[in-house]
Parts: C-alpha cells; structure tokens; sequence
C-alpha cells in the first residue's frame, strides 16, 4: 500500500504527519510519499521526512501513485480532480456541513473518511483528532485574551497597593472549556463556568472553576459529550444568567457547538454592550456561527470597547504540536485498516471504521450524512 500525504495550502501550517509519525508507518510496511515542503511550516524538513522513510514527490505524483491520502483540511478542487477511482482519502471536511463535498466524493467514487466525526468512545479516544485540537485551542485562547487584555490575569499585592485577579467567563465545559479554566487558573485568575450539562461540574470544580447552574437544562447522554438543543424557557433563563456574569467578568471564552448545527448564541449584543470597556471575548465556535452575536468569523473586531476575537483555529498557530498530537490521532486510526503484510484492510464491521467512513463505491454510507442530505 502507498500512502501520500499532502501539502496544507492558505493559512494553515499544520501537517497532517509529522517525520515520527511517518517512520512509524513506514515500520508497518507501508510505502509513503510526501508531498514536496509538506512540513515546512510546522518545521518539519524535507529531509526529515526522507530520513523516516518517505519519498519526496511533487503533488501530481502524490496523488497519482498513492491508494490512500491523507490531509488534514478538504481537497483543493485541483487535489480532488487528480484522484483515480477507488482513492481512499482521510481528513477533516465536517460532512454534515459539507454536504456538496460529500455528493462529489460519492460522485467521482472515492472512499472517503471524516475523521472530525469519529465517534467519542472509550475504544476511539486515542484516535479522537476534535479533543486533541480543543486542547491546543483552550490554551492557546487563553494565552490570546491575556495578552489582549489590558490588566493583569493574576493578583498583585505591591507597594502601590493591590491588584485584583482577572475575572474570567467560559461558556461550555467540554475539552476546550476544560483547558481553558486550567490555563486561566495557572495564570492566576478567577475563573466561573457555565455549560448546559451538569455532569461537568465535578470536572470544573476539581480545575479550580465556579460552575454556574441554570435549573432544567436538558443533558442527552446519548449526545456523546456533546450540548444538546434546548428549550426556549430554559433558553430565556440562560440568556438572563449568562448576561449577569459576562457584565462583571473581564474575559469571555466561548467553546460551546454542537456538532452538525449552528453553534448556540449565548453571548447576546446587549450583553456585550454592557461588558467593561477593555475586556475581551474570544469566540472559538466563530466558524460554525459563534456563541457571540457580534463575532466575525476569522477576524478581531472592538465592539463598543469590548475586544471581539473570532478564532476557531488557534491550533494553526502551534503548528509543531498541534501537528503531533493530529498525527498521533492520524495513526492510531490507520492501524484498524492497515494489515500485518502493509495492506488497507477496509473492514466495516469495527464500528469506528464504519461511522467514521462517509462514502464508500459511489455511495455515501454514513446514516448521519445520508438524514441530513436526504431531509
């Protein structure tokens, strides 16, 4: 089997495979080929990579001679035109978004995985690419406000008298919101927390947050960690209660989405209007609508004093180890279709090979992908 990794193109200066993890495939007895310069912005060499095993190749020919591609963002159009039939291709395209994308894969018969929709089980947690770039990006967030704000984030008591800490807001406890409040706490601030799930509580408070408590909030257990749609009373009471701390609160850090849909608003312009000239609002739902109602995806705006960034991919700017911990990810996938001999083993009755293929032999085979294209 040979396997192509494929140069990132715009902004981002992650790769989907880092020389480590190549030398690791090329142990399973996998031919690998990589695209020319494919690492040079998370600081992997070209000759790193032919030192791990990897061939060197222009993208024409990475793309024509390999059975398997691997990237971390969707094809280029160009990309996408140079696969043969039968191509299997692995990245992140967000299928139930992406639907269009979805009829083309199926359209020009390439076996296709969306490894952003991996199902968040015990077995798939090492291979679970969303937890890994949330870490990256609640550090990362974190880091952003501190350097924006214009105060300090922890307390000082000096001669000239005494500095409170930074008040710090984070609206969803999931992995991003998690890191969040234990970077914000290393830095010293006090940190409150609200998210619709109350069996996150535990978890924020063992970080050394405040968890904020909206009685009636439906918690589907069944989401696998993920919010859910709520009601509109709930709603109502929500709004009111986020309103009240963001008000008092010099930083806001917004994580919450729910996979397939708009992200919640949770952070209404009136709020916003209200909060302290100098505080700050990162939203990291911002590609998929923000939980602010002001955010503008992939910029930093002042709206009424308040500093607004809109920002879903701080990982981008940690290319070296948001690049490892994806390509970690990347691996431990592979190895359940990768056979003792270096073959593709496309076995559909592990159940993490099959929710997380989304087009197989001109069909698309995902259940989630087909209700959201068929309704």
């Amino acid at each position: 089997m040979i396997i192509g990794l494929l140069k990132e193109s715009g902004h981002e200066r992650r790769v989907a495979l880092l020389p480590d993890a190549v030398n690791m495939l090329t142990k399973m007895k996998v031919t690998f080929l990589v695209e020319e310069d494919a690492g040079k912005e998370s600081f992997a060499t070209n000759s790193a990579y032919q030192e791990a095993g990897a061939r060197i190749e222009k993208k024409k020919e990475v793309i024509g001679q390999s059975d398997v591609i691997i990237k971390i963002n969707p094809p280029t159009p160009d990309e996408l035109s140079l696969m043969k039939a039968g191509t299997v291709f692995l990245a992140v395209f967000n299928p139930l978004m992406d639907t269009d994308l979805v009829k083309k894969f199926a359209a020009n018969n390439i076996t296709s995985f969306s490894i952003d929709i991996i199902p968040r089980t015990s077995r798939a947690q090492s291979m679970d690419i969303l937890s890994s770039m949330a870490t990256v990006n609640g550090y990362k967030a974190v880091l952003t406000a501190a350097n924006s704000l214009p105060k300090f984030f922890p307390m000082f008591m000096t001669a000239a008298g005494t500095i409170t800490p930074a008040k710090v807001l984070i609206l969803g406890a999931g992995v991003a919101g998690l890191q969040a409040i234990a970077t914000s706490r290393k830095l010293g601030a006090v940190v409150e927390v609200f998210d619709v799930r109350a069996a996150v509580k535990e978890e924020v408070t063992g970080l050394g947050g405040k968890f904020i408590e909206v009685e009636g909030a439906i918690d589907d257990k069944a989401a696998g960690g993920y919010a859910v749609e709520q009601t509109e009373d709930f709603k109502k009471r929500q709004e009111a209660t986020v309103h009240e701390h963001a008000i008092k609160s010099d930083v806001v850090i917004c994580t919450a989405q729910i996979p397939g849909k708009k992200a919640p608003l949770l952070l209404k312009k009136d709020t916003v209007e209200k909060m302290k000239p100098g505080s700050v609002i990162i939203d990291l739902a911002a590609s998929t609508g923000g939980n602010c109602e002001v955010t503008k995806d992939s910029e930093t705006i002042v709206y009424n004093g308040v500093t607004v960034i809109g920002n879903s991919l701080f990982a981008v700017d940690m290319p070296s180890d948001a690049s490892k911990l994806f390509g970690k990810n990347v691996i431990n996938f592979l190895k359940l279709m990768i056979s003792p001999t270096g073959e593709f083993k496309l076995n559909f009755e592990d159940d993490i090979v099959r929710l997380t293929c989304v087009t197989h032999n001109k069909e698309i085979v995902n259940e989630r992908v087909k209700a959201i294209i068929n309704n």
